[in-house]
């Protein structure tokens, strides 16, 4: 998925790295994915700094918790979370080998400068479960009827709040 966002990459940048659960939440229905808390609607300085290792996380009833590791970062450019738990969600270290049943996914967002200072922002990935029967339930079921509709809105809420900000700056500039 993707989208063309009217404002150079450095600015859609801050808006990446500052997803979480315990941070500016994740740009879509925050009901569903936020616990009910809004998505941030600016960026937040104290939310700018991370890097490869680091947790992301997800809001859930009991709170923030564990969802994905920052896998690759390359700032104004790319970012890859990557999500790997046995089925009770508990974490599982990648350098060792899979159990038998597991979820792994890897989520990535490139951007891609375009001229006349805009950017494509493509959203992309992938999902892998074992069992195999669970992974074909998941994905029919549950993968593509949540994940899609919520990753387009993600696209269109950034799209709206970058665009909204970026105007705001091009205003003050005498």
């Amino acid at each position: 998925m993707a989208v063309t966002i009217e404002a150079p990459p450095e600015q859609v940048w801050p808006w990446l790295v500052q997803m979480g659960g315990d941070r500016a939440g994740w740009y879509s229905w925050d009901r569903l994915d936020n616990g009910g808390r809004p998505s941030a609607t600016q960026v937040h300085p104290e939310w700018q700094d991370l890097a490869v290792g680091d947790q992301v996380k997800y809001w859930s009833r009991k709170g923030p918790v564990y969802a994905w590791r920052v896998a690759a970062l390359e700032p104004n450019r790319f970012l890859a979370l990557q999500a790997l738990v046995d089925l009770r969600g508990r974490r599982l270290d990648p350098e060792r080998p899979r159990p038998s049943a597991y979820l792994e996914g890897l989520w990535a967002f490139l951007l891609k400068e375009q001229p006349v200072g805009r950017t494509r922002l493509v959203i992309s990935g992938y999902q892998a479960v074992r069992p195999r029967w669970l992974e074909r339930f998941a994905n029919y079921w549950i993968y593509l009827p949540l994940t899609w509709p919520m990753q387009a809105r993600m696209l269109v809420v950034l799209k709206r709040n970058i665009e909204r900000v970026a105007e705001r700056r091009e205003a003050q500039v005498p």
